[in-house]
């Protein structure tokens, strides 16, 4: 199962999932769609369940990276055979029939493109990588190859939600001693504080001038809905060993004649 964006859905060049944990092979806490290399899961399970997500899109390169809070982007200029091709949280692309994904359990995906459907862009939005302006070095990118930031589109994904998202009183320092204006991403409730991650990569996106209009917002929760998604603070509050990540893809076919 995938949830799509409308904005994306509209290039015909290109298609794209924010993929649930349904529809896979792993057991236990994995269960199903586990798509994390990194996670115990059995490897040889979790290759099998990205061989799902290749033939759903009937295309048998896909990239993904050891991912590690960064605001590092790779771009990808030639075919790599490899799954993960390096240290990084994002991968930018022009390349045809070659799905680049990031993973994600709480953190925010963000899926670009194009409005020509050219260029693509997965990013892996956690809160340390869109406080050292991951977005910005993505938006650089488009921009560096001749996309006017009025012809970019993102979309953002299952993430999870401020309810769900407490935080401590040095976090909130980190975040508003860039920008004060930043407090406003914040909720206090019954003594404790709320962090909106969602929100916040949305204030990124804007703050680069990309257009409201160009910008979707998953309304989807990680954390609260254990049969849809993987959450690696519900696994941390439930005392799990572990946890799975959801997968999210984007993927620039043949242009169309």
């Amino acid at each position: 199962m995938q949830i799509k964006s409308k904005k994306l859905s509209k290039i015909l060049n290109i298609s794209h999932g924010f993929f649930t944990r349904k529809g896979g092979l792993s057991k236990g806490i994995y269960k199903s769609l586990n798509c994390g290399l990194g996670s115990k899961d059995k490897k040889k399970t979790v290759i099998e369940n990205l061989k799902i997500i290749k033939k759903k899109f009937n295309i048998k390169n896909l990239n993904l990276l050891n991912q590690i809070h960064s605001k590092k982007i790779i771009y990808l200029r030639k075919k790599n055979n490899k799954i993960r091709i390096g240290n990084a949280d994002g991968i930018f692309t022009s390349l045809n029939n070659n799905i680049i994904g990031i993973l994600t359990a709480d953190c925010v995906p963000l899926l670009f493109s194009s409005r020509c459907g050219k260029f693509i862009c997965a990013i892996h939005g956690g809160w340390k990588g869109l406080h050292k302006n991951i977005i910005k070095n993505a938006v650089k990118l488009f921009v560096k190859n001749k996309i006017k930031k009025k012809d970019i589109l993102c979309a953002i994904g299952p993430s999870i939600d401020e309810k769900s998202y407490e935080v401590k009183k040095n976090f909130v320092n980190k975040i508003i001693n860039k920008n004060n204006k930043y407090q406003k991403f914040f909720k206090l409730k019954n003594g404790k504080i709320y962090f909106n991650i969602k929100k916040y990569a949305h204030q990124k996106l804007i703050e680069e001038n990309l257009s409201k209009n160009n910008i979707d917002i998953s309304n989807k929760d990680t954390y609260s809905n254990p049969k849809l998604f993987y959450s690696f603070r519900r696994s941390v509050h439930k005392k799990e060993d572990d946890y799975g990540r959801n997968i999210s893809i984007i993927v620039k076919k043949n242009q169309i004649l």
